[in-house]
């Protein structure tokens, strides 16, 4: 049943699906009461229970003379006082304080376990790493799973977008990447670890016995929390002022706005370890206190000559108050600040600012480090979106810095410092700063065709009454064309048009990103019809080469479908097309069509005689057919092993297809596919076939698969189930996969990559054939060469400098005809053209009409252009006919078009005639069409349509 609260629920929470434990995806109010939080510990230790007057919540505390719960809030509970004065026995770097929160939970059982992947390639909820739970959810969290132990501790890397603004701002209260410090313990019904009360006792144990905290200091906030359907109360912790873990003990699920309870109660904690060290130093910042050396060489690097630490320390001690999330001014916040420092906001603001800019690009350095070591590849989609977006913000800071040039030296600082404890980011090294060199050219090729486009939106607005460009076309330029908000105000101001760009623009981006899309579960309105029926055996994972089976009638549905007990026929998924053949049952046939699969049963689409249900069939399948698609299966997975051996780590299956005649496999890569390239990767390939590599399935438990492969299992994106069929071709690939597959690559034959093409920016697509597909395109390509070879009258082996000889000539004798006809031009539009042309008069323009015979539109342009530039009050109608097509050229000289003639208007209207379409500008257009012989009504209703805009021009206003 459902927990009612004892207020109306309000799920109005944040939408990136996030975890970030400082502030979470809480509810906007305390849903729960005090039972739910008072543990023995609190009474045994002597804390109070109170009310916070300045933000409305409850908070625990050993200070019975306590009044606010003590966070820097904007509410003005209270300010950062850890600022050169820290509360702990010794300073801590980061790495340091990982290792002594890993050390403190693994001596008292927990097992410790490396950290996840950043990018969630296990989650198809959404696309990056936001918190240890993350890596836990749903599966081990739903109780579909065993954890991977029980309890454990993890220092999980995540990656939060949302808190891309807030970046910088709050001095190291948020980052775009942090480390989330979490133990965790999984309690089953049968089984209790352990719940609040010892996890508040771990915790404090933590921060007085092993830290030094006193006691008395520390205060723990009643809250909810939220995130990834899970939800139950939490108790955050504060230390003078800042905010460091948050202890969730997760039991409910979130059912449409309702918390349902969990068969599993989950202890979910998030200790921010950036936080922890911040705090045992004392520093200024965060920043300060994790990047350090990196943060001094960059500050070198800028033109900010010398920083007053004292001033930043006082500044510092008010920035907990600001967040963006809160849609505060933070001219409030310097107001304060200013005012404490004795000097006006505007003073303050130019000493923080490039300051805040250099945080920020400390941070998001780090954040595009590990997102590039795991192989993401910028793109306008899913993580690569996020990443991009990244990639433009920190160019844009550096920009504001004035060392846009030094990307490559801040980035080899972060992988130096941060690959001693993450050793992928070395592995990594020059496909990051690769990555890095083709998006910021990118990027640049973006600025400048962004111009023209926002010049031609702000003179639209303009002339609507409009003096600035709103936020969602600042969005939309963003997610369609990847202006950054800062470029499109530069480019307004030149034209008078204002920008104002919201403090969280890069957040409001950010969310609409974070999360995959919802799936739309399609409902098959058949499930209600064999809901009571068995799994149907499916013998093709039994054994894939099985070409013929008996089995019996479960159900017929539609008159067309039938379920049967088992079936070798293999139903349409993971890029391979059901399979076909036929169904014999006392003496009658079938053909088998399509074949589905819904739930565990599958459905078999039959076309001829309809069997009775329990009836015995025999079944077989298209086996020249299903050879292919097995062969075309495997040969995927030579080939996604051959690009990444190629291209580099960074390689991921965007998706693929197969089918009997050719397959394709598009792939994750920041430029286009080379010619050689693709030979390499065809090379490979045939390598592996040669080799005769043994093909091994297998089903294993998730957990158990992702620990001996690792997440590599994710090509094809998350598998879902408890169970996953792992397909390992040798040391070549392995892959979660549920296609069928050869026993070995010799079986395949041969492979040959037929064409390489881009889908979208970040994915290539490799197109290729199999067998004797793969043979017979080879084949038709050598027809090709060889009719060439004889159209040229070249050998082949001298076909390519035959091919360059006649392309220099082709070129050659194209220039001469470019002179040639400029020449005819010139002489054509002086009084040879006058001549033979039909000249006409509208008071001081003329007309002047000439028909080109045989057809030659280039020469009609030379020749209108060389008329008009001579005579600025002549307006040329120029066409031409051949068999097929009519062409008309309207040109007008710059008087006529002053005086109101337009040939775009003369052009399509005249088009319109020979039925067609035209189009131009105001002072050069051209159209045609095929209607031949009404080219003279054209042209009489050109003339027609000059003359009136020559008329209305001249009427008085």
């Amino acid at each position: 049943m459902p927990i009612v609260l004892n207020e109306s629920l309000n799920l109005n929470v944040r939408r990136n699906a996030g975890y970030h434990r400082f502030k979470g995806l809480r509810l906007k109010k305390k849903r729960f009461s005090e039972k739910e939080y008072h543990v023995p510990f609190f009474d045994e230790e002597g804390y109070v229970r109170k009310l916070c007057p300045k933000c409305g919540e409850f908070f625990w505390t050993l200070n019975p003379e306590m009044v606010t719960c003590g966070e820097a809030t904007f509410e003005g509970c209270s300010l950062y006082t850890f600022i050169n004065n820290p509360p702990t026995r010794r300073a801590y770097n980061l790495r340091e304080m990982r290792e002594a929160f890993l050390s403190f939970f693994e001596k008292r059982g927990h097992k410790r376990m490396k950290s996840y992947p950043v990018v969630a390639r296990w989650r198809d909820d959404l696309y990056l790493t936001s918190a240890s739970i993350v890596d836990f959810q749903p599966y081990v969290t739903n109780g579909i799973t065993p954890p991977p132990a029980n309890p454990l501790v993890i220092s999980q890397v995540c990656i939060r977008l949302v808190d891309v603004d807030n970046t910088g701002p709050t001095f190291g209260r948020h980052g775009t990447i942090f480390e989330m410090g979490g133990h965790h313990a999984f309690n089953y019904p049968d089984k209790e670890i352990y719940w609040k009360d010892d996890t508040v006792r771990y915790h404090h144990e933590f921060v007085t016995r092993e830290l030094g905290i006193p006691p008395d200091e520390v205060v723990y906030k009643e809250h909810v929390w939220s995130g990834g359907g899970n939800a139950g109360p939490d108790l955050e912790t504060v230390v003078r002022g800042l905010e460091l873990a948050t202890l969730v003990f997760m039991k409910f699920r979130v059912v449409n706005g309702e918390f349902v309870e969990l068969p599993i109660r989950t202890v979910d904690t998030g200790y921010g370890i950036e936080r922890y060290t911040w705090i045992s130093q004392g520093a200024v910042s965060g920043f300060h206190a994790i990047y350090g050396p990196i943060l001094d060489s960059l500050f070198k690097m800028t033109k900010i000559k010398r920083i007053d630490y004292k001033l930043l320390g006082e500044v510092a001690s008010f920035s907990g108050a600001y967040n963006l999330d809160k849609s505060t001014e933070r001219g409030i916040i310097w107001e304060k600040a200013a005012e404490h420092a004795g000097m006006t906001t505007m003073q303050l603001a130019e000493f923080l600012r490039p300051i805040e800019n250099a945080f920020a690009v400390a941070d998001h350095t780090k954040s595009l480090a590990f997102m590039l070591a795991e192989g993401v590849v910028p793109s306008n989609v899913q993580e690569g979106y996020l990443t991009r977006l990244l990639i433009r913000r920190t160019y844009r800071l550096l920009k504001t810095l004035g060392i846009e040039n030094h990307l490559d030296d801040i980035m080899e600082l972060q992988i130096n410092e941060w690959s001693k404890d993450f050793p992928h980011l070395k592995e990594m090294h020059s496909e990051i700063l690769e990555v890095l060199s083709v998006e910021r050219q990118k990027f640049e090729d973006t600025l400048r065709r962004g111009s023209n486009l926002v010049t031609r939106i702000a003179r639209d607005l303009k002339s609507k009454g409009k003096r600035q460009i709103p936020t969602v076309t600042l969005l939309e330029l963003y997610d369609s064309h990847g202006l950054p908000p800062e470029a499109v105000k530069d480019y307004a101001a030149k034209i008078g048009m204002g920008v104002e760009i919201s403090k969280d623009f890069y957040k409001m981006v950010a969310e609409r990103h974070l999360q995959a899309p919802p799936k739309e579960l399609a409902v098959d309105e058949r499930l209600g019809l064999i809901a009571d029926l068995p799994e149907t055996r499916m013998l093709y994972y039994e054994n894939a080469y099985l070409r013929k089976f008996e089995s019996r009638v479960l159900r017929v549905l539609d008159r067309n479908k039938v379920v049967l007990e088992q079936t070798n026929f293999y139903p349409e998924g993971g890029g391979q097309p059901g399979d076909k053949g036929r169904l014999e049952f006392d003496g009658k046939k079938a053909d088998v069509t399509d074949v589905k699969k819904v739930g565990n049963i599958i459905i078999h689409t039959i076309k001829g005689e309809i069997p009775q249900e329990r009836q015995r069939v025999k079944g077989s399948i298209d086996w020249d057919r299903r050879s292919y698609l097995m062969k075309a299966h495997t040969a995927t997975h030579l080939v996604m092993g051959a690009a990444r051996r190629v291209l580099g780590q960074h390689v991921w299956q965007s998706g693929t297809q197969k089918n009997v005649e050719q397959a394709r496999l598009d792939i994750s890569h920041f430029r286009r596919l080379t010619s050689e390239e693709a030979n390499k990767i065809e090379t490979l390939a045939n390598q592996a076939v040669i080799d005769t590599i043994s093909v091994e399935t297998q089903w294993l438990p998730r957990d158990k698969a992702e620990a001996k492969y690792g997440y590599r299992l994710y090509q094809g994106g998350a598998v879902p189930g408890v169970r996953v069929r792992v397909v390992k071709v040798g040391d070549w690939e392995v892959e979660a996969c549920a296609g069928t597959h050869v026993k070995n690559t010799g079986e395949i034959g041969f492979l040959k990559i037929l064409r390489t093409e881009r889908v979208q920016d970040g994915v290539e697509r490799i197109v290729y054939s199999t067998g004797r597909y793969a043979v017979a395109a080879s084949q038709e390509k050598e027809k090709l060469l060889q009719q060439i070879s004889e159209t040229l009258g070249a050998p082949m082996e001298k076909l390519y400098p035959t091919t360059q000889r006649l392309l220099k000539e082709w070129k050659n004798t194209r220039r001469e005809n470019k002179r040639l006809i400029e020449e005819i031009a010139g002489l054509e539009s002086g009084k040879r053209l006058k001549q033979t042309a039909e000249i006409k008069e509208i008071e001081d323009i003329k007309i002047i009409i000439q028909e080109f015979s045989p057809l030659d539109v280039d020469r009609m342009i030379k020749t209108a252009s060389k008329l008009t530039e001579k005579e600025s009050m002549t307006v040329a109608l120029f066409y031409g006919k051949d068999e097929k097509t009519a062409r008309i050229v309207v040109m007008a000289g710059k008087t006529c078009v002053k005086k109101g003639a337009n040939a775009s208007e003369i052009a399509k209207a005249a088009a319109k005639i020979i039925g067609g379409g035209g189009s131009g500008r105001s002072d050069f257009a051209q159209g045609g069409g095929n209607k031949i012989s009404s080219t003279n009504d054209a042209i009489q209703k050109a003339e027609e349509i000059l003359r009136a805009q020559l008329k209305t021009h001249r009427k008085p206003k």
